[in-house]
Order: structure tokens, then C-alpha cells, then sequence
């Protein structure tokens, strides 16, 4: 996770994660939609992307996730292109 407060001005989070396939991608991104509006009633404003193009963006406004196919998300590289964005490493709920 990128932390961009006082670097974007569209966004205060990337969420940036990689998945080994397309129906991969497609399940990652299907369980952040579903879990989000499930257990806390929010909904993408914004959607982009197919498995297909192995890049998915969900736009929640303040926290923008990108699923990328593992080789996509080498070749964009985000984590270099905002490389002055601190980075958050993430905790799962179950080691929380």
C-alpha cells in the first residue's frame, strides 16, 4: 500500500496487488468489491479493467486498488513511479 497524502491529489491510497492468473485476478478483485459493499456498505464510483488485460482498477475514492497479473504489475511498476509515496506494509485481519 502507497500512502500519497500530500503527493496525489486524487487519491490519499494505492492498494497494489498481484495476482498468478486471470481467473486469479477476477476472484481478487470480485471478493474487494463484494466484501467492501458486504461488510461496510461502500461501492467502487469507479471500475476499470478486464482479466484479459491483466489490470483491474476499483476506484473507492480515497483508496485506489490496482490488481495486476504479476508480470503486469512488474512492467508498470507504480511502486517505482511513486516512489516517493511511503509504503504501508499490510497486516491481514487474522494476524491483526
Amino acid at each position: 500500500m502507497l500512502d500519497l497524502h500530500g503527493i496525489s491529489s486524487f487519491t490519499d491510497f494505492f492498494v497494489i496487488c498481484s495476482a498468478t492468473s486471470e481467473p486469479h485476478l477476477k476472484a481478487i478483485a470480485g471478493e474487494i468489491e463484494t466484501r467492501l459493499k458486504a461488510d461496510h456498505a461502500i461501492r467502487a464510483v469507479a471500475i476499470d479493467g478486464f482479466p484479459v488485460s491483466q489490470w483491474i482498477v476499483l476506484d473507492y475514492l480515497q483508496v485506489v486498488v490496482h490488481v495486476f497479473h504479476r508480470d503486469k504489475r512488474g512492467f508498470y511498476s507504480l511502486e517505482d513511479l511513486w516512489g516517493d509515496a511511503p509504503r504501508i506494509e499490510w497486516e491481514s485481519a487474522a494476524t491483526a
